[in-house]
């Protein structure tokens, strides 16, 4: 590791002093608010409340350089600590597979569980001619350059990686053709595309609902496995017959050194959590569809999460 220092400064919950039960800290790469931190605090006591610790979780702010010095200072100065989680997404492993925390890989750490996603999404607008998948795919086969998608994202993001995801699964291989506009935000890019700037957005299921609602957009498919519970009447791309999926998951990383029987204490834990209804109940009112994996499948599924994010960043010139 050679970009980050790990110093930071700590927001703390408070904590039981002078007992030898297990003192769980959360590490939220980043600072109060946003996704990292509120997996952290929402996951951190429910743990509690549910009994799976018998001390507060002690949530651990430490933003800088992306999720970049968390990683660092998890790698570098607290590689067995058994008592450490640390918030992640598909941020992260993103980041990852394009190198953006200089020589940090993905292998040195853990990937422990995720427990919630805000489903990928990839909307026209409502007077669209494009009225599924397949319209979109055989449009951009035709000709390349007439369908433009927005996202919020920079150009070789995830929200740039999704249609590409899609369109490779079509058999569509010529993607450094295909235009993608980044702007700031789910909101800006859904401008774009009701305003007839570009012809798709692709985004977060979180970022549409009100366009949804008010009629302005039309979802061609959601990237889960399975239809959103609230929103069943828009289709997922696997049912179209693209073999996609592209959540932008909520979910932990464990420090690399801890024992096996850690890990699956870890991998338990959050398991409770996300089959308890409290969290159910944590999750829809934040927009999260559920979004299980845990311990070995989910370490099996970031591998490959990261390997094709790889593969596709070369493609489109992210990293040589």
């Amino acid at each position: 590791m050679k970009l980050f220092s790990a110093k930071a400064v700590a927001t703390t919950a408070v904590m039981m002093v002078g007992s030898s039960a297990m003192a769980a800290e959360c590490i939220a790469p980043a600072n109060p608010g946003g996704g990292w931190d509120f997996t952290c605090r929402q996951v951190g006591k429910l743990l509690y409340d549910l009994g799976e610790v018998d001390q507060p979780v002690q949530i651990t702010n430490m933003a800088g350089a992306g999720g970049g010095l968390a990683f660092a200072h998890t790698v570098a100065e607290r590689s067995d600590d058994a008592e450490l989680i640390v918030a992640a997404s598909s941020a992260t492993t993103t980041r990852l597979a394009q190198q953006a925390y200089g020589d940090a890989t993905a292998d040195q750490v853990r990937w422990v569980g995720a427990i919630g996603a805000d489903p990928g999404v990839i909307v026209v607008a409502a007077d669209s001619p494009m009225q599924n998948l397949d319209d979109m795919v055989e449009a951009i086969k035709a000709d390349p350059g007439s369908v433009a998608f927005a996202g919020g994202s920079a150009a070789g993001g995830f929200d740039h990686m999704k249609p590409l995801m899609v369109l490779q699964s079509g058999g569509f291989s010529d993607i450094t053709s295909v235009k993608y506009i980044g702007v700031d935000g789910g909101a800006d890019a859904i401008t774009q595309t009701v305003g007839g700037f570009t012809q798709a957005m692709t985004g977060d299921m979180s970022e549409i609902v009100g366009f949804l609602e008010s009629g302005e957009v039309r979802a061609l498919a959601v990237l889960t496995e399975e239809r959103v519970p609230g929103f069943e009447d828009i289709p997922t791309a696997m049912e179209q017959g693209y073999d996609v999926v592209a959540v932008n998951w909520r979910g932990f990383y464990v420090p690399k050194d801890i024992s096996d029987e850690d890990f699956a204490m870890w991998a338990d834990k959050i398991q409770a959590v996300a089959d308890s209804d409290e969290w159910a109940e944590v999750r829809q009112a934040n927009g999260l569809a559920p979004f299980t994996k845990v311990g070995p499948d989910f370490q099996n599924w970031v591998d490959q999460v990261i390997a094709d994010t790889e593969e596709l960043s070369r493609e489109i010139g992210v990293i040589e």
